[in-house]
């Protein structure tokens, strides 16, 4: 349940997919008074709780137990979960705060609270069973971490050409799932996992269906970590299915829906994400603005000279837009508005921001930001995946174009 950190007098009821969300009056930045004390309280976890860890776990490769402990405790696993299920029953906007806050200090802790709640624990609220919520919502909410397994060798961006099978047992009472998933965020932590399979190759994508999996079934194989760029904290792993048995009233929604479910839950992912690249734009501005009033050249306070000034002003303005984007898109979501657009061009515009404020962050602190001495190296690392994981740019870009042309071609 919500605890320290999440302790508010007000909240509402979201429990399934179409519940509307009475948002504040325009401008979409203007946030409730629930949702601004949210903010105050991830901001000063973050700041008491998780910055003290974050180059160990970097430097271990792997997250804190603690730390994970805490997460759970004060209600960071369990955002949008209903009350009834053990959760703290808050809106989408406030699960894409907390995870902008989490990132501004560390991206890989915000990765792993991300994908839990808006891709997982999410599904599991809107397509799956009374029995699939009753047993797996209150786990998702107090003690286990819950991991989305779509990708594969020969499925990436093209992500229904998935070859993991699931198959039917003769009286019908469960699968057996076989195939390997790759670049599998949190599985090393994971307690759930989220599969696509296909039942039946013959109906193409229509055959894709999804399964709510206990990581620890007999035949689940979690591999060793790839070693990566950044976000090294974040455990990214093979996950395999061998002859994995699955009890067919562990299927998520209906049998061959999966890529419905698998395009609809991305698209709040991919808003997400886009909150973790605003944090992560805004962790770099931390860093870089007391720096550039504290040091001082020919005279003058960086952050007077005008040169600087354009430049971190223009910085700023692009970090700005990216954020109205981005809490647009969770208004028109928590509304039953059509998003699909708007998910990909905040995912699109606020990787693209968060990847040159970091990159001219490390110019603006000088010798000083190419050391590990300040966070904003590890930003810039982190960083990059923003324009790759669910979802790449390119895909966005066609999605956006299909969208845009669709207005016109008529």
């Amino acid at each position: 349940c919500a605890d320290r950190y999440l302790s508010t007098s007000t909240q509402h009821n979201d429990d399934d997919e179409g519940s509307a969300f009475t948002p504040p009056s325009i401008p979409v930045t203007s946030f409730t008074e629930e949702e601004n004390l949210i903010r105050d309280n991830v901001r000063s976890f973050a700041q008491n709780e998780l910055k003290p860890l974050v180059r160990q776990m970097e430097e271990n490769k792997q997250l804190d137990t603690s730390l994970i402990t805490q997460l759970f405790h004060n209600g960071f696993m369990s955002l949008e979960i209903p009350e009834e299920h053990h959760g703290a029953d808050l809106s989408f906007t406030s699960a894409c705060i907390t995870i902008e806050e989490i990132s501004r200090v560390d991206p890989s802790v915000s990765l792993m609270v991300d994908v839990h709640n808006t891709l997982v624990v999410n599904a599991i609220r809107f397509w799956g069973s009374k029995y699939l919520q009753s047993k797996y919502l209150p786990l998702l909410a107090t003690e286990r971490i819950g991991a989305f397994c779509l990708s594969e060798a020969q499925a990436g961006s093209d992500a229904f050409a998935l070859r993991t099978s699931a198959t039917l047992s003769e009286d019908g009472s469960y699968y057996t799932l076989n195939g390997t998933k790759l670049w599998i965020s949190s599985a090393r932590e994971a307690g759930v996992f989220l599969v696509f399979a296909n039942v039946d190759f013959s109906k193409s994508y229509k055959g894709i269906t999804a399964f709510v999996i206990d990581a620890h079934a007999e035949g689940v194989i979690v591999g060793k970590p790839e070693s990566k760029l950044g976000l090294e904290a974040s455990s990214t792993c093979p996950v395999t299915f061998d002859n994995v048995k699955v009890d067919a009233d562990h299927v998520l929604g209906e049998v061959g829906e999966g890529y419905k479910y698998c395009i609809q839950i991305l698209n709040e992912g991919r808003i997400g994400i886009a909150a973790q690249q605003l944090g992560i734009a805004k962790g770099c501005f931390d860093v870089v603005m007391p720096y550039l009033n504290e040091r001082s050249q020919f005279g003058q306070k960086l952050a007077q000279m005008p040169v600087m000034q354009q430049q971190y002003a223009q910085a700023y303005t692009e970090l700005h837009a990216a954020e109205v984007m981005i809490y647009n898109a969770c208004r028109l979501k928590e509304n039953g508005m059509s998003f699909v657009a708007e998910a990909s061009m905040c995912k699109l515009y606020t990787s693209q921001v968060a990847e040159r404020i970091a990159s001219k962050s490390i110019e603006w602190l000088g010798g000083n930001g190419f050391t590990k001495d300040l966070m904003v190296e590890k930003f810039y690392r982190d960083c990059k995946v923003g324009s790759i994981y669910e979802g790449t740019s390119n895909i966005q870009l066609q999605t956006i174009a299909k969208i845009v042309n669709r207005e016109y071609e008529s």
